[in-house]
């Protein structure tokens, strides 16, 4: 489980297909302080374990589905990504919770400056996951815990403060990427209990 609160931007340093996967190396700074071969880092919001730590570098096998749902399979040397460690429950949840269980990509359309620092992102969602997304709602965003500001259809708008720009690899970032997009787990959670007419004890 995670928050959302990215920690570094770690770079893209190899990207190695194998059969049907592939196996992404990243180097990073912080995240593999106390990390080792089997620990969890989401890279871009994507749960993954690593299962190689170096110096300044961890390595991690891609699964067919995980190339699939994410943005790692498009990766490339040098591009930058947002990394953050498991939550610690004895900490604080800055963000909110994040499984790192991407329901699929959204295609970045705009990231317009507001002035003072301030940017404001559109991206248009997968088919199907605007019914889980509302206004003053929670949504991660390649990894980034943000408040929904405005939903129009299937195109969600956020306001990205300055410390968010500057810390994450949203500034690297052009109209037409591809961001990776989990969902609030509450509001599938409420879709399914509604489904079942809100009987928990039924089969």
């Amino acid at each position: 489980m995670f928050t959302g609160i990215i920690e570094e931007t770690g770079v893209v340093r190899e990207l190695q297909t194998r059969g049907g996967g592939a196996r992404l190396r990243i180097g990073c700074r912080h995240v593999v302080e106390d990390a080792m071969p089997g620990s969890s880092i989401a890279v871009n919001g994507v749960c993954l374990t690593a299962v190689e730590i170096g110096k300044g570098e961890f390595t991690a096998d891609l699964a067919p589905e995980t190339l699939r749902r994410t943005n790692l399979g498009r990766m490339r040397p040098d591009m930058e990504v947002n990394l953050e460690r498991p939550l610690a429950f004895t900490g604080r949840v800055g963000g909110h919770l994040v499984q790192g269980h991407v329901d699929g990509t959204g295609e970045m359309i705009a990231l317009e400056a507001l002035g003072d620092g301030n940017w404001w992102l559109k991206v248009r969602l997968p088919a199907g996951l605007e019914r889980y997304v509302v206004e003053k709602g929670s949504i991660a965003l390649d990894g980034i815990s943000l408040t929904v500001a405005a939903v129009e259809r299937d195109v969600v708008g956020v306001a990205i403060i300055p410390h968010t720009y500057e810390h994450t690899a949203l500034k690297t970032l052009q109209p037409g990427w591809a961001m990776n997009v989990e969902t609030d787990l509450m509001a599938r959670y409420v879709e399914k209990l509604l489904a079942r007419g809100g009987d928990s004890a039924s089969g």
